[in-house]
């Protein structure tokens, strides 16, 4: 008999019963796959990837599972580097370009492949094929991703083979193959630095991606508007299901945890706990994206009032807000340093915040010295794609300090945050937070917003929530 799991209800397995179960199961290798959609643009990036790093080896790993309570999960999302570098989804893998004598690379995906079912493994843990689904096996993986697949149980074995080849590996990704590798961490640091770099102007496949991903965003929000009365008798968290069922319906999940801020959680940049109340009068802050099958998310903010309409000072604040956008989103066009568009929103609110009183002018003066900032906290924007903030490792002269290339994606999201107990403001503000987010797509001749089916302006806001809030 073998040994049980400790406190399990079974003490062991008998000699019968395992024969029993690895007996009778039929054939279900696939032979009619066709390739992803998205291996031959998988295919680019690594060919991309590979100028970068001539003669060494690179190992991207894909990331193994996290408990969230004893021998529960959470559900795995890949590390984003390697699902753009291969379009697979898969746990405790890897990307390996191993070097050519000749020039460029060999890739690699090392795999889990099919738990055999000659012995009792794939059926007697919770990370068993019979408990959390089947895998794809070695050969429909080469047929699904487009290029050779490994076992992964071999990997460590493959590369101390070759040990003398200079390696690099991103770090922090998965545990056990890293300290398996005599790597340098500085040079892999900039292993990273390059997998940012490439995602930062996407191609036209990613596009399509993005575009399903902010339609899905578009349909959500509307759901919420529709339930905006059920949330007034429950709580926040009523809005933050309503999305969830849209996100989870149309792609893989939430692209990041959904804020769902209402009254003066709206002042608080990222409010995820969402157990408040909802109150007529307030104003709803909604930040939310849908992450598309493919981990493409979106990125949408908008600032609701929850009765419908806006009060005289919710609307002072929101025009200020929503003047600061334009402002913004007008600095978006290709050769335009990124930091423009932040710089415009900025400035905009600096002049607002001096013309209100709440800041010492003259505007010029407030804005260098970043007064505006108490009310504004964070920056306007930033890189959008597999990854809600992308490309946060690339090169800052490529990224903050570079300038926006038609293909890039990016959220243009000023805000203004009145805390509840500054009283460095009128007794009417305080509390009150708005933003307002989208998601552009830079093109040869400007910017596209790829959010521009929800409504901006306070007037074109009410009237979206007559029409589907009743």
């Amino acid at each position: 008999m073998a040994k049980g799991r400790k406190n399990g209800l079974y003490a062991g397995i008998s000699d019968e019963l395992s024969a029993l179960m690895r007996t009778g199961w039929a054939d279900t290798e696939r032979t009619d796959l066709e390739p992803a959609e998205q291996a031959p643009h998988a295919a680019r990036r690594r060919a991309a990837l590979s100028a970068r790093f001539p003669g060494e080896r690179l190992v991207i790993p894909s990331g193994n599972l996290k408990i969230r309570s004893n021998d529960d999960p959470y559900p795995f999302r890949p590390y984003s580097g390697y699902v753009h570098l291969t379009g697979d989804q898969a746990r405790d893998g890897a990307l390996v370009l191993e070097p050519r004598p000749g020039g460029g690379h060999d890739a690699h995906c090392y795999q889990l492949p099919r738990d055999s079912r000659d012995t009792d493994e794939f059926w007697t843990g919770y990370t068993a094929e019979l408990w959390m689904g089947r895998r794809p096996t070695l050969a429909e993986a080469e047929t699904l991703l487009g290029l050779p697949c490994r076992d992964v149980r071999t990997i460590t074995a493959d590369l101390a083979g070759s040990s003398g080849t200079p390696t690099r590996i991103v770090r922090g990704v998965d545990a056990a193959l890293q300290a398996a590798l005599d790597t340098d961490e500085d040079r892999d640091a900039e292993l990273e630095a390059a997998l940012s770099d490439l995602r930062l102007v996407k191609d036209a496949w990613e596009i399509g991606e993005m575009r399903r991903a902010v339609d899905s965003t578009v349909r959500g929000f509307t759901d919420v508007v529709r339930e905006l009365s059920t949330a007034v008798a429950t709580s926040e968290r009523w809005l933050e299901g309503t999305f969830f069922r849209r996100a989870r319906l149309e792609g893989n999940d939430v692209g990041y945890g959904s804020i769902c801020a209402a009254g003066e959680h709206a002042t608080i940049m990222h409010w995820t706990r969402n157990d408040g109340p909802v109150r007529p009068g307030e104003l709803l802050l909604l930040d939310a994206g849908v992450e598309t099958g493919t981990l493409y998310t979106a990125d949408v903010t908008r600032t609701l009032p929850i009765s419908g309409t806006f009060s005289p000072v919710q609307r002072e604040v929101y025009d200020a807000v929503y003047a600061a956008q334009e402002a913004g989103m007008a600095a978006v066009r290709p050769g335009a340093p990124y930091r423009d568009f932040h710089e415009a929103a900025q400035r905009s609110m600096a002049e607002q915040l001096v013309k209100w009183g709440f800041i010492e002018g003259p505007a010029d003066r407030a804005y260098e010295l970043g007064l505006q900032r108490r009310f504004t906290m964070a920056g306007t924007g930033h890189m959008l794609g597999l990854d809600v903030h992308d490309c946060a490792r690339a090169r800052t002269e490529d990224y903050v300090n570079g300038v926006l290339e038609p293909g890039m994606v990016l959220t243009v999201e000023p805000g203004l945050y009145f805390q509840p107990d500054d009283l460095t403001v009128p007794a009417e503000f305080r509390g009150i937070g708005v933003r307002i987010e989208d998601d552009l797509l830079v093109t040869e001749e400007g910017h596209e917003n790829l959010s521009a089916g929800l409504p901006r302006s306070a007037d074109e806001v009410e009237a979206w929530m007559r029409e589907f809030a009743g």
